[in-house]
């Protein structure tokens, strides 16, 4: 399971890396897209820090500047590597407050798997957004990370 999650998240940290490379390039970034990014960003931080137990550096939509997605991003996947490294219980039950105060409980497994089937939605939404904006995005698609 650990082996899984560290080369799901390597193809998540690789994706984000295309991502962030692209809109540091580009000389106008639609305000959706910045969003979209940020929100990803700021809800890996958040469900991290669920599973490590402490406060999330970051609110839900949080906006950040694109120069300052690196550091976010590799922070994330920093912290990421290190829950799935030390977990000796994927099946291991997480209690937590979501943004609007209500209590839930998912496993590690599961938390996790959450990440990056969310950022890849709005991956999904973002090259949208790009090729909307006359700005070509690059393919994503798992096989071809693999190739």
């Amino acid at each position: 399971m650990k082996v899984f999650f560290n080369q799901l998240f390597d193809y998540n940290f690789y994706c984000n890396k295309k991502i962030i490379e692209l809109c540091v390039d580009e000389s106008e970034v639609s305000e959706k897209t910045v969003e979209l990014f940020s929100h990803i960003l700021n809800a890996h931080n958040i469900w991290n820090s669920r599973i490590i137990g402490r406060k999330p550096d970051f609110d839900v939509w949080q906006i950040h500047a694109i120069p300052t997605w690196n550091d976010v991003h590799y922070e994330n996947q920093r912290s990421s590597f290190e829950i799935t490294s030390n977990a000796d219980n994927f099946e291991k039950r997480i209690d937590y407050e979501n943004s609007q105060g209500r209590l839930y409980s998912n496993n590690i497994k599961d938390i996790l798997f959450h990440i990056l089937n969310h950022s890849t939605h709005h991956r999904g939404q973002i090259t949208m957004n790009l090729r909307q904006n006359n700005i070509e995005p690059m393919s994503l698609d798992y096989v071809f990370y693999k190739r």
